[in-house]
């Protein structure tokens, strides 16, 4: 856990040096190309540094690095559906440890995207732990399911959004709320209804990103509490194997 601020700087600095890349490659190649901020972040890999950084907290948790599956075997059984295809798992001996997600966000589109993105979390959790209650990860005990954020700082994430109250009134909290203020209204309500274990939101400039400036608007979303978090559950299990 030393020098975790420097650790996500450089995962910061990944993640716009790699979406810059993708977004030039696909401008400068042929045939069809994405649209817009589009192109920049549908080649993956963008968040790949935070799946490293993630990975070595684990082994120093003291999770073997065969039980750490962040590019292949991805897949773990859903209720309702057949699998779903997780960004990094964790299963030593057989049983799950822990599954996350690692997402982000950039302009100019925000909005669908938000609303797509909370979809996906509420969906992901309640198939997981429906799975869970129904025994398809045996003999596991409880994983830790956790889901990191990296939003793009701009205009679009940051200026009140209005609501639309046709019929009835939206909860207070979203009111003039930013789409960066939805993302720590969601991000906390999931981890206080204990649909997640852990939960991360991590905001940056396209140009201070370069050089790994972040912040966290919420220190309850801060990666460093994300990070104890799992690595308490890494350790956990590790100190039962040894004995």
């Amino acid at each position: 856990m030393q020098d975790l601020e420097k650790r996500v700087s450089k995962a910061i600095r990944h993640f716009w040096a790699t979406r810059n890349l993708q977004a030039l490659n696909q401008g400068s190649g042929g045939g069809q190309k994405d649209r817009g901020a589009r192109s920049a972040v549908t080649g993956g890999a963008h968040m790949d540094g935070f799946v490293k950084l993630t990975r070595q907290l684990l082994i120093e948790a003291g999770v073997p690095k065969s039980a750490i599956f962040a590019s292949k075997k991805l897949d773990l059984p859903g209720f309702f559906r057949p699998e779903k295809k997780w960004d990094l798992l964790v299963v030593p001996d057989g049983q799950l440890l822990a599954c996350i997600e690692f997402k982000s966000q950039v302009g100019p589109s925000f909005g669908n995207n938000f609303n797509n993105r909370t979809e996906e979390s509420l969906g992901n959790a309640t198939d997981l732990w429906t799975a869970y209650r129904e025994g398809a990860f045996q003999p596991s005990k409880k994983p830790w399911l956790g889901y990191v954020m990296m939003l793009e700082d701009a205009p679009g994430s940051s200026r009140p959004v209005k609501v639309k109250e046709s019929h009835f009134n939206v909860f207070k909290e979203f009111r003039e709320a930013s789409y960066a203020k939805r993302y720590e209204i969601l991000l906390t309500k999931l981890l206080r209804e204990r649909l997640y274990d852990g939960a991360c939101l991590l905001m940056s400039t396209s140009s201070e990103g370069k050089r790994g400036k972040y912040h966290e608007p919420s220190e309850e979303l801060a990666f460093s509490a994300f990070a104890i978090s799992l690595a308490a559950q890494g350790a956990a299990f590790s100190k039962h194997r040894s004995k």
